[in-house]
């Protein structure tokens, strides 16, 4: 990418495009970062407010959504 139109447009070195297809020709749009973020910042949507599961509470809970995936993929409801 020619400096100048870096420059003219605000881009910095490295800046990450999303390429559109046009037929004729094509389409740079800058893809926007996301924000930095910290993890104290989000970690409250992850409290959980009753008795702490245990592993086998959590194993059994992935077992039985796998089983129901299987199930649905094939289209049978048990």
């Amino acid at each position: 990418m020619p400096e100048s139109l870096r420059e003219a447009h605000q881009w910095e070195v490295g800046q990450e495009f999303i390429i559109i297809d046009m037929g004729d020709g094509i389409i740079l749009k800058p893809k926007k970062p996301f924000l930095e973020i910290k993890l104290d910042d989000v970690a409250g949507c992850l409290k959980y407010q009753g008795k702490p599961k245990t592993i086998e509470d959590r194993d059994n809970a992935i077992s039985q959504g796998l089983e129901d995936n299987i199930y649905n993929s094939v289209g049978f409801n048990p």
